[in-house]
């Protein structure tokens, strides 16, 4: 529940292939698999919900392969081979300049470990559902004027805005996750907002997520 912790150098090599960290597509591909075998009546409908269950909180590809190995070889999860690890050297500094625009950083990018971020009008979104951490605290320097800030999190990221300087405006930071969720990254804002928003939150479904009633993300990870 930590997400994905990028492997130091070397690491690779004696890491078993079933023990590697599984990603958000590769728990959201089981889910799939499995509810298609319900559909065809492989599954109960007590057997799918304590499955998913399972595959939303499991961490490597042997965890979710076991949901599916008693299902034909076509549905089950292949577990990838070792590959070479390669070192993720983050930087020192980033720097997101927003002047009435829209600035994102989403998909594996990797998290520095300070970050400055200014905007004036505009609006920066940080998607840390995929993003690569390779060190646990992350430092935003933030000026915000008239515009918007937004954080989407998952289980693991803990958002501590308490040193911010509020001149009209608001900041909203959930914390979803239970009391039993390591925190793998402690992302600390600090700065000014005059006339703007800070929001930090776990991503919201989409309207095909909504419309099949998949699961919120992350909903079985929050405290009950």
């Amino acid at each position: 529940m930590m997400g994905e912790i990028s492997p130091r150098a070397g690491s690779g090599d004696s890491q078993p292939p079933d023990q590697l960290r599984a990603s958000h597509a590769d728990r959201d591909r089981v889910i799939d698999v499995l509810r298609e075998a319900a559909g065809d009546g492989r599954l109960t409908a007590e057997e799918l919900d304590e499955r998913i269950e399972i595959a939303f909180s499991a961490r490597t590809y042997g965890e979710l392969a076991v949901l599916t190995a008693d299902l034909p070889a076509g549905r089950q999860l292949a577990v990838p081979s070792v590959a070479p690890a390669v070192p993720v050297t983050p930087k020192e500094v980033a720097r997101i300049e927003c002047h009435g625009g829209n600035a994102r950083r989403d998909g594996r990018w990797v998290v520095p470990k300070r970050l400055e971020v200014r905007v004036k009008g505009g609006n920066v979104k940080l998607d840390f559902t995929q993003a690569v951490t390779t060190h646990g605290a992350l430092e935003i320097d933030a000026d915000i004027r008239g515009g918007n800030l937004v954080i989407l999190t998952r289980p693991g990221i803990a958002v501590d805005s308490d040193d911010v300087e509020m001149r009209g405006g608001n900041i909203k930071v959930r914390a979803p996750w239970g009391a039993d969720v390591p925190v793998a990254l402690q992302v600390s804002i600090s700065g000014r907002v005059r006339g703007g928003n800070v929001v930090a939150r776990p991503p919201r479904r989409t309207f095909w997520q909504w419309l099949t009633r998949k699961p919120k993300p992350y909903l079985l990870s929050r405290a009950g």
